[in-house]
């Protein structure tokens, strides 16, 4: 099997910076198809047939990877393409695509518990304040004081999301030996698959995606929407997001994806005219420092490259 070439520090930071922007702007242009009344779901079946599609040359070259690892390949096809994306698009129907994404990136902090109770590694002490300090944010975004200011389904959902988000990081710097290609188009039709059969994307109402929807403020065509999302969202945000991985590890790579959320807030900002209160946007840096701090804190797992920024 051909060996993955890694890129020098600078190069995997800036593809790295691609991705986040990338993964950012998929669910400001997701929401106004669904909003238009095509379901999350089918939504997400949308953006992982789309991109299985486009992928299916590699997946066709790289066929001696689905036979070397199946296992990982169909983790990563269950938990990092369709678990994140089915979980995440029925989260921003329900609550504000930042607070989604927010919520989604907890992620790292799911990390670290993985390798505190799985792997039954211990953590250090700032390691543990930074869990504390991203569920101090959580608590301000969702306000829970006020007794949820957000749907509580949602709100699951992104929790969800999260933890395939772990997932997604885990097993990208787990497969150190698959090429990227062959990892997104084997994980993006394998996702495609099983989003397919609670999707039932031969009910999609096809007419919908001939008409405009309301993006900025302005009439789009939903083909437009449709086509970011699954070009810039999904190929390349999955192909950039694994060389990020592989170049930096995934703790630092996950540190840049902070910018993720950043993109997505500014992004239903402008786009969508969503916005947060000053409380919410104080728990949302506290969620980033907080999964931040736990991530770079997390101990090195014998066997694998170490879970910390260098």
């Amino acid at each position: 099997m051909r060996s993955v070439v890694r890129h020098p520090r600078s190069g995997a930071l800036a593809v790295a910076v691609a991705s986040a922007f990338c993964f950012g702007g998929s669910g400001p242009f997701a929401k106004p198809l669904i909003t238009a009344g095509i379901p999350p779901l089918q939504v997400a079946w949308l953006r992982l047939a789309g991109g299985a599609l486009l992928m299916l040359p590699f997946a066709i070259r790289h066929l001696a990877a689905a036979r070397a690892q199946p296992g990982l390949l169909l983790g990563y096809g269950v938990f990092a393409v369709a678990g994140v994306q089915a979980f995440y698009f029925a989260a921003i129907a329900r609550i504000p695509v930042s607070v989604a994404l927010l919520i989604e990136f907890l992620g790292p902090v799911m990390v670290l518990g993985w390798i505190r109770f799985v792997r039954r590694r211990p953590v250090t002490r700032s390691a543990a304040v930074g869990v504390v300090v991203a569920v101090a944010g959580l608590a301000c975004v969702v306000e829970v004081w006020s007794g949820l200011t957000f749907d509580p389904l949602g709100l699951l959902f992104g929790l969800a999301a999260a933890a395939c988000q772990a997932a997604y990081f885990l097993l990208s710097d787990s497969g150190a030996e698959v090429e990227p290609r062959a990892l997104t188009s084997f994980g993006l039709l394998t996702g495609a698959v099983l989003v397919s059969v609670i999707a039932r994307p031969w009910e999609i109402e096809w007419s919908l995606m001939t008409a405009d929807v309301e993006l900025a403020g302005q009439t789009v065509p939903a083909v437009l929407c449709a086509v970011w999302v699954v070009l810039v969202g999904t190929v390349f945000a999955y192909l950039t997001g694994i060389v990020a991985v592989r170049g930096l590890s995934a703790p630092v790579a996950g540190a840049v994806a902070f910018l993720e959320p950043v993109v997505a807030t500014v992004l239903a900002w402008l786009l969508l005219g969503e916005h947060l209160g000053p409380v919410q946007l104080v728990g949302g840096a506290l969620i980033l420092v907080g999964a931040f701090i736990a991530q770079r804190s997390a101990p090195p797992v014998p066997g694998e490259r170490e879970l910390v920024g260098v």
